[in-house]
Parts: structure tokens; sequence; C-alpha cells
């Protein structure tokens, strides 16, 4: 009996804990946030202006309609827009690490009112966690398709693919988090770095669908016939992919307006044809993703290396 209890109160402590650090990493993020955005990001929306009037006038000069020099225009607008990045950095990076303390805040906040904390993870499974997150990021930043749009850009890429099998894979929790993780790295390092904290909430919540579909309803990881594991598998990559069409055009709006400060123009047409780019992405995810890990399914049995998911360790 005391050993029980000393083990509950032990659990209680940690839940405190991540709680309280969960407190301290918001508060901290947060003021950041705001320093970088009087600072640093109110110059990027000024530099942003001056791009966007230097674009129109390289457009005006390829028309005819100017008779400006066209290479110096170019290279003006090359140098302003890696002056833009460079200024839109400390906000970004700033709003990534928020949304990533209040992710810790309301797992504490959980763990607190019912009772449970973070199991630890096998060196198996967090193994697994690093090479999807590398998988992750390298189907963004290497296999994409950009599209301008104004002063911004969206685009076709595989990143998703990835971040739905590795909830498939690893569970909600840890294929989430390799979405989240290794697409944010992806586009903080590259001109996509104000969508990185859009991107870390987006790809963790796909995740999280997927891996409470196929693990948590359908105990996907538990032997099944071949018929049940196919089912399921495309069920969970549609339903997590189906979330994302609607929440990032819808998301990215909002966040671009209100966060960002886009224009609602900018901001509408961006959300106008981030609906066809997911939309594709996520037929993509969705085939591919569910092709990958039907074939590594057996293959992954064979060697031992496949993992059992249940809802407990979702809990992590």
């Amino acid at each position: 009996m005391k050993k029980t209890e000393s083990v509950e109160n032990n659990l209680r402590k940690k839940s405190f804990i991540l709680l309280a650090v969960g407190l301290i990493l918001t508060a901290a993020s947060l003021l950041f946030v705001l320093w970088a955005h009087n600072n640093s990001y109110r110059q990027s929306q000024i530099i942003g202006a001056e791009l966007s009037s230097v674009q129109a006038e390289i457009k005006a000069a390829e028309a005819g309609e100017t008779t400006a020099d066209l290479d110096a225009l170019k290279a003006q607008s090359s140098s302003l827009s890696t002056e833009k990045l460079h200024l839109e950095r400390p906000y970004s990076y700033g709003l990534t690490f928020l949304f990533l303390a209040i992710a810790i805040l309301l797992k504490g906040i959980y763990n607190a009112v019912v009772g449970k904390v973070p199991s630890k993870a096998d060196v198996k499974r967090l193994a697994m966690a690093g090479l999807m997150a590398a998988l992750c990021y390298i189907g963004f930043a290497v296999f994409k398709f950009d599209i301008p749009v104004g002063t911004e850009k969206t685009a076709f890429h595989l990143g998703n693919v990835f971040c739905v099998l590795a909830a498939l894979l690893l569970g909600g929790f840890w294929g989430g988090m390799a979405g989240a993780v290794g697409m944010t790295i992806g586009d903080l390092t590259t001109a996509y770095v104000t969508s990185a904290p859009k991107t870390f909430l987006l790809k963790l919540l796909i995740g999280l669908i997927v891996g409470l579909t196929a693990h948590t309803v359908f105990k996907l990881s538990r032997p099944h016939s071949a018929k049940y594991v196919t089912g399921v598998t495309i069920l969970a990559c549609a339903l997590g992919m189906g979330f994302n069409v609607i929440a990032d055009p819808l998301v990215g709006y909002y966040y671009k307006t209100y966060l960002l400060g886009v224009p609602q123009e900018i901001a509408s047409v961006l959300a106008k044809i981030s609906t066809v780019t997911t939309f594709v992405n996520a037929i993509v995810a969705v085939i591919f993703a569910s092709i990958f890990y039907l074939a590594l399914r057996p293959a992954l049995k064979k060697s031992g290396l496949f993992l059992q998911v249940s809802p407990e360790k979702e809990t992590v």
C-alpha cells in the first residue's frame, strides 16, 4: 500500500513539474513573440511592401511597359527577399516555440487532472521517430514544387506522406511529433519560415487523428486480416488528410491575416491556392502512405522491428 501511494505521489509530482515547465516556457516564449513582432517582424513588413513594389516593376519591365533595368530590379528583388526572410525568422521561431510550449502546458494540465504522466519511450521507438522526422523533412524540403503568390509561397510536396506513415507506424503522439518536427524544420530552413508555427500545429494534429483512428479505435497494430488492415489504413490516412484539406487553408487564412499581418486579399488568394495544393498533397499522401505501410508491416514484423501501439502508448 505504501509503495503504491509513493508511486502515485511521484507521478503526481512529475505531472505538476511538467505543468510548471509548460507555464514558464509559455510565458517566456510569449514575451519573445511580442518583442520580435514589435521589432524585426514589423521591419520585415516594410521590406515586404518594398519587395511587392519592385516585383510590380519587374513585371512591367518584362511586359515592355517600362525601360527600367531588368537585371538591376531582379538583383534588388533578390536582396530584399533575403533581408525580409532574415527579419521574419525571430518572430517565426518565437511562434513555433510558443505553440510547442502551449502543447507542453496542455499536456501538463491533462496529466495533473487525469493523474497520468508520460511513459518512457524505448530506444527503438525514439530511433524510428527520428528517422521519420528526417524523412518528413526530406519529403518537404527536397521533393517539392513551389508556387509563388506575391511575396508568399505555397507548394506541392511529399512531406505529408511520411507524416501519415509515421503515425501509422508509431502512433498518434510520436508520429505527429515526427511530422511536426521534421516539416517545421523544413519550413524554418527555407523560404517558408513564416509557415513554421502553422506547420507544427497542423502536422501534430494530423498525426494525432491518424493515430487515434488507427490504433485507439481500430487497434491496427494487433493481428488482423489483410482486408481489415488495408481498410483501416486507408480510412485513417483519409481522415487525417481530410482534416488537413479543411484546416490548412482555413487556419492558414486566419494565421496569415491576424498573426502575420498579410493583406486579406493576398491571404484569400493563398487560401484558395492552398486548397488545391493541399487536396492534391492529401491524395498523394493517402495513396503512398497506405502503400508504404502495407508493404512495411509484414517486413517489420518479420525483422522484429514492428512496434505495438496501444492507447497506453498514446498517452506519452
